[in-house]
């Protein structure tokens, strides 16, 4: 991880005795603070293409000296990338995983996509919202098919790393704060979003555990069936992790705010994947939490991690209703808890700035 020297010593040549050293800016006293402390931020960010290039340097030079070291773009824009990195920050292609809606991958592979309980397929019935377009991560093809999608991201020169989202199944329960806009009560999964049924999983289930998936009189409760789609999510992961490997470049990934959160409704097991750096989205409004819980979850996280790689924690920039103050509060509990720094989802204003440098 980049980091920034600002006090400098002045020295000349022969001269036994050293220059003063110059007065610090405000800037340069944060930044060194944060220095100290190993401390840096991140951002997901859509970049604008119209944006010129000389206006992004300026832009993106600001994002350093408060702190913020790495950008994940979730378009591929060289400009964009170039312009961060000319500032000594880390440009990540951000990039939708398992779900993935693309119209010519729906109909020329309709048979790659995961099937729920009820038997019906993401390709022909989306749950929640059209835009839910499931892969089956057991299927080879499919992790051909990401593995070749991630190649052809690392191998462009301008890109640092990448960065996994919806690395994950459907969500079989959502945030209890998005039941009412569904008009659903998940207290229990229910079976049209409780997925992979499709012939392979099952076929692979019954393999080893001698038993169709289908036939367990209360699958949800099933420790082996859930564990079964842990581990094939996991070696998706371990499949682009080697990719990324071969590329000497960094992979991370956007994952559900806790543990144990992750794995009860998105089948993640998140603190076993081989990352260079995590970023739970610990979105507190979504869960109906108080700020304070942002300092349980990640205290959470990183004790599940045992220091593998750091954890950045995702705040969603919404849910603080730009009460800066609560902002500043949540940065401090997610970093006095362990965590590396921050990553922001949101609009990144001169406050969020500010309160990032003084971190």
């Amino acid at each position: 991880m980049n980091k920034r020297h600002f006090i400098k010593t002045l020295g000349l040549a022969g001269v036994a005795m050293a220059a003063p050293k110059l007065p610090a800016s405000a800037e340069e006293k944060s930044a060194s603070i944060l220095e100290r402390r190993g401390v840096s931020h991140r951002v997901w960010i859509n970049p604008d293409h119209k944006e010129k290039y000389e206006d992004l340097v300026k832009k993106y030079a600001g994002y350093k000296k408060a702190g913020i070291a790495d950008i994940m773009f979730e378009a591929d824009s060289e400009q964009h990338f170039k312009a961060a990195k000319a500032n000594g920050i880390k440009a990540h292609r951000w990039i939708w995983t398992m779900n993935r809606g693309e119209k010519d991958l729906l109909e020329s592979h309709p048979e790659w996509y995961a099937q729920n309980r009820k038997g019906e397929s993401c390709a022909t019935h989306p749950p929640y919202v059209g835009y839910y377009r499931w892969l089956c991560p057991s299927k080879p093809e499919v992790v051909n098919y990401l593995k070749s999608q991630v190649e052809q991201s690392l191998q462009k020169d301008y890109v640092d790393g990448i960065h996994l989202d919806y690395v994950r199944f459907c969500d079989v329960i959502l945030p209890v704060n998005l039941w009412s806009h569904y008009s659903i009560d998940q207290s229990k999964e229910l079976p049209e979003y409780d997925f992979c049924y499709c012939d392979t999983c099952r076929k692979n289930y019954k393999d080893k555990y001698g038993v169709d998936p289908m036939d367990i009189e209360h699958p949800d409760q099933s420790p082996s069936w859930r564990k079964y789609r842990y581990d094939r999510i996991t070696n998706v992961v371990n499949n682009l992790a080697q990719v990324a490997k071969q590329h000497k470049k960094a992979i991370s990934a956007a994952v559900f705010p806790t543990p144990e959160i992750a794995k009860r409704i998105v089948r993640q097991d998140w603190t076993n994947w081989p990352l260079t750096a995590v970023c739970p989205m610990i979105y507190h409004g979504f869960y109906r939490e108080k700020i304070v819980w942002i300092g349980d979850a990640v205290a959470e996280g990183v004790k599940g991690l045992h220091g593998a790689f750091p954890l950045y924690a995702g705040l969603y920039m919404p849910d603080f209703n730009k009460n800066y103050d609560d902002f500043r509060e949540a940065v401090r509990l997610a970093i006095d808890n362990g965590a590396a720094g921050v990553s922001i989802f949101g609009e990144v204003t001169p406050e969020v700035l500010k309160v990032l440098a003084e971190s």
